[in-house]
């Protein structure tokens, strides 16, 4: 018999590989995990996340092979499976629904409407404890805690009626972690869509349970218009009245443009120019009230303002930044903290849904990159502490998104659900598509006209109507994206491609406060407006141009689209694009000198 050929070595490591992932499957990558075990004294514990009773989808799989080190899929995103039924629905949907433009009034959405108070829509709470209990039995509580949130959020909430949500406990852990060792809570929102991401009960339990102040970051102002961004500001005040709010960009600079703009080359651009610091520092100042010298923080601001000094110097500078990994063991068993400022520090908390730019507005913060920043959901594991001075140090956490009511196809496009793991894209294009100028931007030709000889004479084309399988092909056509077998159209990755341009802010979708479409001339005239503008580093004369030629604008199919396309842990994070287009613009009249915050004046119902 002939022998058979021995293994070569990069057989034997894929084999092992698998059988590590078929370990790690079957253990799960929560505190069941074999890591976790061990670092809780070898115990094995259930993972509520991963029970039976829930179907719950792990995505976003990290390399680990390494024996006795850290697990980093600890905190994987863990979402509610969808069945194939209505995957296969949707699908079908995107073949035959004739996409319509909506009106601007139904992009004007509620806070109420994401975070109805009567369905429930809380976040599990960390239970009460005391020294007295072991770790092991402080972790099995916080899972039967956990397991009854869910338990009562699925009773009161019909399947299919809630958005995707964090399953994963661990990573619920981290947010208690930060809630109780911070000060002041900084709570990161994108301005395309911030009532999407700032839960009321959230907010809630940190101003009456914790008697803690919470600061709102508007944060990536670069990427709406000027009257949006005072709109919205304006709204969240009128919904909060004692919450602290910021406008933040960490990119300040391009104008805006009605065509498709390229991607933006920020490597060379230093963190230090972002436009916001300043204010957050006024507001933590408002806050503290004299019990922290903050005057070191402000000097920093002013140094980092006019730095210039050689790449040598910043090397020296960038080694003298403390930064702390806090372990299991400091973090499971840490006490709330009941004094505030102890030891004359200020404790920042950085907290917000995944893709808000959390890591970028650190970045800022300190003057340089100390966090890797990506627009892959999920990129930020655990939480690390950053001493901004000696007296102010900032944490930052794990993105985590709440229970809401918001349409999936909404979710996606605000970047809390990793694209690369989506299992039907088509829908999302569709809702992005009726809400956007997507034929005036994307320069698309209908499948079906491809092969059709012109009209003659004076007959006018017929102008056929799009579904969202037709946009994704008519894309994948331009953009020449080719199955490698058949060389058809890759429709998959036409639609990845646009749903990581609207990701990236380069096809903006831009939500707007209950009441924006009547009182629109109000915000385009409002005397905040020069003010919104110097933030986002432009000139009143910017806001009207920015109008290129498609010869300019138009990517080159030669380039790596692979490189450029995948949605993976690379050096760029999603509030490092270009702005979308089609935005209204500032007008030549004066401000009218109105100051009144109109939401408080104006109810919606007049609006409508």
């Amino acid at each position: 018999m002939p022998r058979k050929k021995p293994f070569s070595n990069k057989q034997k490591k894929k084999q092992l590989q698998v059988k590590r992932e078929r370990k790690r499957g079957e253990t799960g990558s929560g505190p069941s995990s074999r890591n976790a075990s061990v670092e809780r004294g070898g115990e094995r514990q259930s993972d509520t996340s991963d029970s039976e009773t829930t179907d719950v989808r792990r995505i976003n799989q990290q390399p680990f092979g390494r024996e006795g080190r850290y697990d980093p899929n600890r905190f994987r995103l863990h979402f509610e499976k969808e069945s194939k039924e209505d995957v296969e629905k949707r699908k079908k949907m995107a073949r035959e629904k004739v996409l319509q433009s909506i009106s601007d009034k139904e992009l004007e959405v509620n806070i109420n409407d994401v975070y109805p108070t009567d369905k429930g829509l809380g976040f599990p709470r960390r239970p009460s404890w005391n020294y007295e209990m072991t770790r092991e039995s402080l972790l099995r509580k916080e899972e039967r805690s956990y397991k009854e949130f869910l338990d009562n959020l699925h009773s009161r909430n019909p399947p299919g009626t809630l958005s995707h949500f964090e399953h994963n406990l661990e990573t619920w852990r981290q947010l208690w972690r930060v809630l109780e060792m911070s000060d002041v809570i900084l709570m990161i929102v994108d301005i395309r869509h911030p009532v999407l991401q700032f839960p009321p009960s959230l907010y809630n339990y940190i101003t009456e349970d914790l008697k803690k102040h919470v600061v709102l970051v508007l944060n990536k102002a670069d990427l709406c218009p000027p009257a949006l961004v005072i709109a919205w500001k304006h709204y969240m005040m009128s919904q909060f009245p004692s919450l602290e709010i910021v406008c933040f960009t960490s990119h300040p600079g391009q104008p805006y443009s009605t065509l498709l703009q390229k991607k933006r080359v920020r490597r060379n651009v230093g963190w230090s120019k972002a436009g916001g610091p300043t204010d957050i520092l006024k507001a933590c100042r408002e806050i503290t009230a004299g019990r922290v010298d903050l005057s070191s923080w402000e000097q920093k601001i002013q140094r980092d303002a006019v730095d210039e000094q050689t790449e040598g110097d910043r090397a020296d500078e960038r080694e003298s930044v403390l930064m702390e990994q806090h372990s299991d063991s400091t973090m499971e068993m840490g006490c709330p903290s009941q004094e505030l400022y102890k030891d004359g520090v200020l404790t920042l908390g950085c907290i917000g849904f995944p893709n808000v730019g959390k890591s970028s507005v650190i970045n800022s913060l300190v003057g340089r990159k100390v966090v890797s920043v990506s627009r892959t959901p999920g990129h930020t594991k655990y939480f690390q502490t950053y001493y901004l001075t000696q007296t102010v140090k900032l944490c930052d956490c794990p993105g985590l998104i709440f229970p809401s009511c918001v349409d999936k196809q909404l979710q996606i496009l605000a970047g809390l659900y990793p694209v690369s793991q989506l299992q039907e894209p088509y829908s999302s294009v569709g809702y992005l598509c009726e809400r956007v100028p997507f034929l005036s931007v994307l320069k698309l030709k209908h499948p079906s006209l491809v092969e059709e000889e012109p009209p003659q004479g004076d007959q006018k084309p017929k102008e056929p109507s799009w579904t969202a399988w037709d946009v994704c092909e008519a894309w994948a056509e331009r953009r020449g994206y080719k199955t490698a077998k058949a060389a058809r159209n890759d429709v998959y990755r036409a639609a990845n491609s646009l749903l990581r341009l609207a990701v990236d802010g380069r096809l903006c979708l831009c939500l707007r406060p209950p009441g924006y479409s009547c009182l629109r001339e109000h915000w385009e005239n409002h005397t905040d407006l020069p003010e919104v503008i110097a933030l986002q580093g432009r000139t009143a004369e910017d806001e009207g141009t920015g109008d290129r030629d498609d010869d300019d604008d138009r990517e080159s199919s030669s380039e790596p689209e692979e490189e450029r396309d995948r949605d993976a842990d690379d050096d760029e994070d999603g509030d490092d694009e270009d702005e979308g287009f089609g935005y209204p613009r500032t007008r030549d009249n004066k401000p009218s000198g109105l100051t009144v915050n109109m939401f408080n004046v104006l109810q919606d119902n007049e609006c409508q």
